[in-house]
């Protein structure tokens, strides 16, 4: 049964949103600092057996090099790529500048990561009534001072200001007007919505859920039956609806850390001591930013490079080795290590969600998480 829809998108308010995210930021940098990169395919990452891109350059996308791919496939794609080791003090730096520009316009900026961030610029230090004009000054005055590129969204929300800025990149400024979100919403593919993965997507796709108006038809009841608590959220987006403040102060709500192997694993007693190493440098983080969390998840990726995550929570906070190193070993275990699949990569990240009163049991699940490299 359809839910009855939202014939007034403008009662949540006149807030105006922006999102800034730099144009393939670490790759823009080296070119930047380096002329002889300019117009050349470039990667910034590791250059080893092992080595994965972390950014390419857009030359380098129009071979089909991506974010995450092994850089043996990425030179197969493109054997002219420029394989750069990378510099995170100096994209921080850079990082920094950006945000100095986001400063004189607003106090209120949520970083996302090193490369983009929310604005709200209901209220702005220029007192400029238009949040495109403020946009639109942004990414000039990042070209003119930082001779960098950066797209824009703006909305009335973040979640339309985030899939706004996608739209026009590289160096693109996309406006979603309240009165033009239900249609533009209509036609996303559900790829495309915010918290849709690969695997949320593929469960969709089964539904008979391609866009957002197939989203829209479904009733509140069963997206919650199929997807939890988060299909109040993917019934709120189809709507146009997000709530949520940009949030200034940043909480970090999972720490975590992961090793790719020079060699891959073959046994599960080989993961297993390796898994031991990654809860020593994992309860060594977790003492260095005195992180308190609950919810213990374990990444596993194979020789294939596909991956699998397992999760459990406890009541207790995980701090010590003889906290996490139990569980760990467990979920590593219920994983399974099938003899034809190697193991590539491990990782464990601890979380902090709020934990129910009424909850007496370990709470299993799978899903994607962010990891940090080891440094």
């Amino acid at each position: 049964m359809m839910d009855k829809p939202v014939e007034d998108i403008n009662i949540y308010g006149e807030r105006k949103i922006i999102h800034v995210d730099m144009d393939a930021f670490f790759a823009s940098v080296e070119q930047r600092d380096h002329p002889e990169l300019r117009g050349v395919p470039v990667a910034v990452g590791h250059d080893g057996p092992r080595g994965v891109v972390s950014t390419a350059s857009y030359e380098a996308r129009r071979f089909g090099v991506r974010s995450a791919m092994p850089m043996a496939k990425a030179r197969r794609l493109c054997p002219g790529l420029v394989v750069v080791r990378g510099d995170h003090a100096l994209y921080k730096a850079v990082s920094r500048q950006v945000h100095g520009i986001f400063a004189e316009y607003t106090d209120i900026i949520e970083p996302l990561s090193i490369d983009e961030a929310f604005l709200d610029v209901t209220e702005n230090k220029r007192g400029m009534p238009l949040a495109v004009d403020i946009a639109r000054e942004i990414r000039q005055r990042i070209r003119t001072e930082l001779c960098l590129t950066a797209s824009a969204g703006v909305s009335y929300n973040k979640f339309l200001a985030k899939i706004a800025s996608e739209v026009r990149k590289p160096d693109g400024l996309t406006v979603i007007h309240p009165d033009r979100a239900s249609e533009f919403i209509s036609r996303l593919k559900i790829e495309d919505f915010w918290g849709v993965g690969p695997r949320t997507a593929d469960r969709m796709h089964y539904m008979g859920i391609f866009t957002g108006a197939d989203l829209r038809r479904c009733s509140l009841r069963h997206l919650c039956e199929v997807f939890g608590k988060m299909g109040r959220v993917y019934y709120d987006f189809a709507r146009g609806i997000d709530m949520r403040p940009v949030e200034t102060e940043y909480v970090r709500k999972s720490l975590g850390c992961e090793q790719t192997f020079a060699e891959d694993l073959k046994t599960l007693s080989a993961a297993l001591i390796e898994l031991y190493h990654v809860v020593l440098e994992l309860v060594r983080r977790i003492e260095k930013g005195r992180f308190e969390g609950r919810t213990l998840t374990l990444k596993v990726k194979y020789s294939d490079f596909n991956q699998i995550t397992r999760s459990i929570t406890q009541h207790k906070i995980l701090q010590t080795k003889d906290d996490i190193l139990p569980l760990a070993k467990r979920l590593l275990k219920e994983a399974g290590h099938p003899a034809e699949r190697r193991i590539r990569l491990i990782g464990l990240s601890v979380s902090n969600p709020s934990i129910d009163a009424g909850m007496h049991r370990d709470e299993w699940f799978e899903g994607y998480l962010e990891f940090d490299e080891w440094e």
